[in-house]
């Protein structure tokens, strides 16, 4: 995204949106326009989003669609803020730092696992909309008064959304099949029938993986761990 882009994109994402004083009524508006892109992206994929397929879905020339938006970047930029959309917040947020970053990865997983697109779509350094970042203020907020400085609790942030983003990169791999642990148990289970004696740790662990339902395991072992790290720092930081 280059620099006109990144600025167009701040004035799409965080205003002002100006009104004309005059003039025809405007028959589109920024949010229709992002949800037009995110039912194609669900649908087709990121890769089948275009000014010309978003006006279409609209039911408008293409031209008259970049009285709106000028390109597809920024286009993207307004997707990804409204299908991420605001955090989810309570009256009251329940529950310690810990509960409260268990229920916020949950929430984040689940908008992966609606718009898979967004994995592809969030890559790289990028102009961030309102909606996106409440959910990054909402986790630093969550480890307020641990201990964590500032910086710790943004790395703590990033380290959960690496763990939600890479669990639902894995389940878009294995596809309409399903599980992905069960898919790679599968594969794994062949080929250790045929080569277990040169693998015998690794035979011996799933053996015992086949004992369990495996049904989001690599998930909630990821998850717990990444939060006993945080549990043992912030204790260490108040001793």
């Amino acid at each position: 995204m280059g620099d006109d882009e990144r600025a167009e994109a701040v004035r799409l994402l965080w205003g002002p949106h100006p009104k004309p004083a005059r003039g025809p009524r405007p028959t589109l508006d920024l949010d229709r326009i992002a949800r037009a892109g995110i039912e194609i992206a669900d649908c087709d994929g990121l890769a089948d989003v275009s000014m010309q397929r978003v006006a279409a879905q609209l039911g408008v020339t293409k031209m008259a669609l970049y009285r709106y938006v000028p390109g597809k970047a920024e286009l993207l930029a307004l997707m990804v803020d409204a299908a991420i959309g605001p955090y989810p917040t309570a009256r009251k947020e329940r529950g310690g730092w810990r509960e409260q970053l268990e229920d916020w990865a949950g929430r984040l997983l689940a908008v992966f696992r609606r718009h898979p697109w967004a994995l592809e779509a969030t890559i790289g350094p990028r102009v961030v909309g309102p909606g996106e970042l409440s959910w990054l203020e909402r986790a630093v907020c969550a480890l307020e008064g641990t201990g964590l400085s500032g910086a710790e609790r943004m790395d703590a942030a990033v380290l959960l959304v690496s763990h939600v983003r890479g669990i639902t990169q894995q389940a878009r791999a294995a596809g309409p099949a399903g599980n992905p642990e069960a898919q790679l148990g599968t594969l794994l289970g062949d080929l250790m029938r045929a080569h277990g004696e040169r693998f015998p740790a690794l035979t011996a662990a799933l053996a015992s993986a086949a004992h369990s339902d495996g049904h989001d395991q690599a998930w909630e072992f990821g998850l717990q761990r990444i939060l006993d790290g945080l549990a043992a720092l912030i204790d260490r930081r108040a001793r």
